[in-house]
């Protein structure tokens, strides 16, 4: 659980090993630095090398073979978005969310592109449709037409080439999902194609066609409007109560500390009573990403508890059960240097004591097994609670609406959440997270990544690695996931109204 609130993640600790400041801006050699760091990084401190089984395969068979795919083209990392961008393709190729190098510049924003032919695409049914095409733009595919093939290649090969471990994860749903408004952009990245100049469409059972792909005029709003035409996003304010349909909406669409929780929490206090009612309520998870440095789960077992009460969601959270961690200096090192800020923080100090002592005991630990020569060392977590007999206090149905946008402690929160009476998870397939958690962040040689990794294995975790949550039949939207009027209208289906 990488975001889990007993665990040390929740002293809020980076450890960011910068180098010093870089005397020119050759991003090829500053590409090729990074990478070979991320990689000795990786090797030297990644739980997954020790631990065996299905869901250390990927890392294994990456971390070498990425890395030379990844230099073999860093002569194209000509600027810092081509240097992001390729940076971007070795950690995705863990398949492994929890494995992340991000610029620490402000890059390229979802609806950045340098050119475009006035439509743009999403991921529908298991298949690439149209979903926007701008007003006045001629000779475009019609909204709804399935792609087929772009450049004489099949469309899954050119959206392999094109967007996956670039724009997203496309061995997921939710990759495909956030990264199909792509398909058709050039997003100046110098490892993959721009705007295709043929493509074959087809409307419907008839014969596909073949359209030539023009480039038009890129006017300011317009790939944004394509975007959110296409795909959910969520609003400026992303923590908020309100009313729809006679019944409690709750908006929860992100887990970072700078949301205004505690503005938010507030609120929900104040209508728990209403929260509790027959009428039921709607806990909107969608776009639910981002993390807080004092654990982004315990933003949502903290809500959780606030609607359904300690005494009756204690018994239900999930065990953490053991924990693996790998016995190297650096990771030791990283925990001694979380215990250092965990202790010099006096109200931490006073409001963490458990958590401070517990840190303790894992550097000791560390210590041992270091000592001893041993290569991992497992530690048992939190342990299951038997069920207090607290009566369920909210008597109504509840709908957890999710989507693609739904990660990191959104679905610690679906853990919980799922396990609870009258809650019904809805919407579309999540994203995935696997079993390498708790974040180390360090600063590479460039000063221009971050790379972040899981420190420890929760090999005893109840939800498979990358296994996202999915709704059930019958509950499972199939709508466009833009249109909020008609979320709204489906929504209240659920509740018979």
């Amino acid at each position: 659980m990488s975001r889990f609130l007993t665990f040390a993640a929740a002293a809020a600790l980076t450890l960011a090993a910068s180098a010093g400041p870089v005397a020119a801006q050759d991003f090829r050699a500053l590409a090729r630095q990074d990478l070979q760091r991320a990689h000795d990084e990786l090797a030297a401190n990644h739980p997954a090398p020790a631990v065996p089984g299905a869901a250390s395969q990927a890392f294994r068979s990456w971390l070498d073979t990425g890395l030379q795919d990844a230099l073999g083209r860093a002569g194209q990392a000509n600027s810092g978005d081509a240097h992001a961008y390729l940076m971007r393709y070795y950690a995705a190729g863990f398949r492994d969310s929890n494995i992340a190098i991000t610029p620490t510049f402000e890059g390229m924003g979802p609806y950045f592109g340098t050119s475009w032919p006035g439509f743009t695409t999403g991921w529908r049914g298991g298949k690439y449709v149209v979903t926007y095409v701008k007003q006045g733009v001629s000779g475009a595919p019609r909204v709804g037409d399935t792609v087929v093939e772009c450049n004489l290649t099949p469309i899954e090969e050119f959206a392999r080439k094109k967007l996956d471990r670039w724009e997203g994860n496309l061995e997921t749903e939710a990759g495909r999902v956030t990264s199909a408004p792509y398909l058709f952009w050039n997003r100046n990245n110098p490892f993959a194609a721009g705007v295709p100049s043929m493509c074959s469409f087809q409307s419907g059972r008839g014969r596909p066609r073949d359209i030539q792909i023009r480039p038009v005029p890129l006017v300011a709003g317009d790939l944004e409007a394509a975007y959110r035409a296409t795909v959910y996003m969520p609003p400026a304010t992303p923590l908020a109560v309100e009313t729809v349909n006679g019944r409690p909406w709750l908006h929860v669409h992100s887990f970072a500390d700078s949301a205004g929780w505690q503005a938010f929490n507030a609120a929900v206090e104040g209508q728990a009573a209403t929260l509790r009612g027959p009428q039921g309520f709607v806990l909107d998870l969608r776009a639910a990403s981002g993390s807080g440095l004092n654990s982004s789960t315990a933003r949502g077992y903290g809500l959780a508890n606030r609607i359904w009460t300690p005494e009756f969601t204690v018994s239900r959270q999930p065990a953490a059960g053991e924990l693996t961690y790998r016995a190297t200096q650096g990771n030791r090192d990283w925990y001694a240097a979380a215990l250092g800020r965990m202790e010099a923080d006096p109200q931490f100090v006073q409001e963490a004591g458990p958590v401070i002592e517990q840190t303790r005991e894992i550097v000791t630990a560390f210590d041992a097994a270091i000592a001893a020569g041993q290569p991992t060392f497992t530690l048992a977590g939190r342990a299951a609670v038997a069920d207090t007999g607290a009566a369920n206090p909210v008597a109504g149905p509840v709908v957890v609406l999710v989507d693609a946008g739904c990660s990191g402690g959104c679905l610690d929160t679906l853990d919980l959440l799922s396990k609870l009476p009258n809650v019904r998870i809805v919407g579309s397939t999540t994203a995935t997270d696997s079993i390498f958690v708790e974040p180390t962040v360090m600063r590479l040689p460039s000063n221009y990544s971050d790379l972040s990794y899981g420190h420890k294995a929760w090999t005893s975790r109840p939800r498979a690695n990358n296994q996202p949550y999915t709704p059930a039949q019958g509950l499972v939207y199939t709508g466009n996931p833009a249109d909020e009027t008609a979320v709204r209208t489906w929504v209240a289906s659920l509740f018979g109204s």
